[in-house]
């Protein structure tokens, strides 16, 4: 998971020196119309009549990413109201990496944990013998938008990866971690070179789009980017453990989750870190998660208690939990000699949900929003656990004879 400052990227124009202060800054414009037309042709128009670039402009999503000062947004936004072309624009967000260290809140003996086969995490979502004979999500492609991927990782040699790297001079090779963890989860291998087996969907397509750089930053410039090149290759799912802790919804999130639904695309994401529940601050759901078509995952331990970082449904602001999935204490793939690491957050959740997502398409052939429908329909109730922090429950597999 992923922590952002509150505040554009701007530079002072300097032709504006001595007279009235004008900000140059870096804008998220968002187009509001279903019309694929005008977004792929009129919207990329207005933009250059007002002197903006279109080089970061994705049509699939409508959304454009520019330099300009904010009364220039405004004019623009005007003009596109008068001809009925709605637009909104909202400061670019900057991502950071956070590390959790902190458990589960529970306190009883875990009643899952590793064994030589699978990972507890696996186990707990429903992943048997059984499972394994049936569906492998063979043919559904996952997008796993971070910070990338480390090919050269010997469970995943012959799986053919496809990477993409979205973040400026750097190439799609994971020099962080965080991503190749997280694609291990949703992707990985039953029967790895090493220890158990801990990806749920490991006969699915790894489309690896890296969006976040080797220090763990990254921006809404490269995270549309890698959402709209999946949205380009036909991806099934989004996995994006990413996020921002901000309360507000963010506009090109909430137009990128519908639209990538509309094109048959499910994007999952984790629901944040930022809670302390043992010093009773129950966090909030940030963006992107927060947006209404994007699924928000939260976080258990192995005992099945909500983790102590992950971010509860707000009434008040921010958006709401989904679901929950093993989040504490995940073993998966990772850099280096050692090859495994076990680590914890909502970002380990979210891929749970995904590898998930991955075997029910590839078993059902659901897409967008039935998709989501049959994530929530498929859950473990958990009694003990408040709705707002786990959401309709536990995200499991259905039943193997449903299928």
């Amino acid at each position: 998971m992923w922590r952002v400052p509150l505040y554009p990227q701007g530079v002072m124009n300097p032709h504006t020196w001595g007279k009235e202060r004008q900000y140059v800054a870096r804008y998220v414009v968002t187009f509001d119309t279903p019309d694929a037309g005008i977004l792929q042709a009129e919207a990329p128009d207005l933009l250059t009549s007002y002197g903006f670039s279109t080089d970061t402009y994705f049509p699939r999503l409508g959304i454009g990413v520019v330099d300009g000062q904010r009364a220039q947004l405004a004019s623009l936004s005007e003009r596109c109201h008068e001809l009925r072309r709605p637009m909104t624009f909202t400061p670019e967000l900057t991502y950071h990496a956070i590390t959790e260290l902190l458990p589960s809140t529970g306190t009883g003996e875990p009643p899952f944990e590793d064994t030589a086969e699978l990972t507890w995490g696996l186990q707990a979502i429903g992943i048997d013998s059984a499972m394994v004979a049936r569906q492998s999500g063979t043919g559904v492609r996952v997008a796993v938008l971070d910070t990338g991927f480390d090919v050269t990782h010997p469970d995943f040699s012959a799986r053919g990866v496809v990477a993409q790297s979205f973040v400026r001079e750097e190439d799609p090779h994971d020099a962080h971690g965080h991503g190749t963890h997280c694609a291990g989860t949703a992707c990985g291998p039953w029967e790895p070179h090493s220890g158990p087996g801990y990806g749920v969907a490991p006969g699915s397509e790894i489309y690896a789009g890296k969006v976040l750089g080797d220090e763990g930053a990254g921006s809404d410039t490269s995270i549309l980017a890698g959402i709209d090149w999946a949205l380009q290759n036909d991806c099934h799912v989004i996995s994006m453990s990413l996020g921002a802790d901000v309360r507000e919804v963010h506009p090109p999130y909430v137009a990128a989750g519908r639209r990538a639904m509309e094109q048959g695309a499910l994007i999952i994401a984790a629901a944040g870190n930022n809670a302390q529940r043992n010093a009773g601050v129950p966090g909030f759901v940030g963006a992107p998660a927060n947006s209404p078509h994007v699924l928000a995952v939260a976080a258990v331990g192995p005992d099945l208690c909500t983790a102590d970082f992950s971010a509860r449904s707000s009434a008040h602001a921010g958006g709401e939990v989904n679901l929950t999935a093993p989040g504490v204490e995940v073993h998966s793939a990772w850099l280096g000699e050692d090859r495994y690491r076990r680590i914890s957050g909502t970002s380990m959740a979210a891929p749970h949900v995904s590898g998930i997502a991955a075997l029910v398409c590839g078993a059902t052939g659901a897409r967008g929003d039935e998709l989501w429908e049959c994530l929530l329909d498929h859950v473990s109730p958990l009694a003990h656990s408040d709705p707002l922090d786990v959401g309709a429950g536990l995200a499991k597999l259905p039943e193997t004879d449903s299928w």
